[in-house]
């Protein structure tokens, strides 16, 4: 069966970096784009980054362009969300998804 399972979460200064491993199985991982999702206290699931199969192309919502890279490696069948420049607004619970599966999340908390 499809299983996701997120890694890398915790507690961080603002400013400061993480870095989030997603490890995919159950599925042909290289035919399929991958994304990272998160929700904070309160609020509606976003959007954070989307990659495509091969990797070639990503994509971020503003909030987190130029902050957040999303990359994968199909032969470990596994993709990274690096987080840098943190600050509390990202704090919730991250998501990894793909074919309408979801990981349990992971939760980071931005906080001095």
């Amino acid at each position: 069966q499809v299983q996701l399972v997120e890694s890398g979460g915790g507690l961080v200064q603002p400013g400061g970096s993480l870095r989030l491993s997603c490890a995919a199985s159950g599925f042909t991982f290289s035919n399929y784009a991958m994304s990272w999702y998160r929700q904070a206290p309160g609020k509606e699931r976003e959007l954070v980054a989307t990659i495509t199969s091969a990797g070639g192309t990503t994509t971020y919502p503003q909030s987190v362009k130029g902050r957040f890279t999303i990359s994968r490696d199909n032969a470990q069948n596994t993709y990274v969300l690096q987080m840098n420049g943190l600050n509390p607004s990202d704090t919730g619970v991250y998501y990894c998804t793909s074919l309408g599966y979801w990981g349990q999340g992971t939760q980071v908390t931005v906080s001095s």
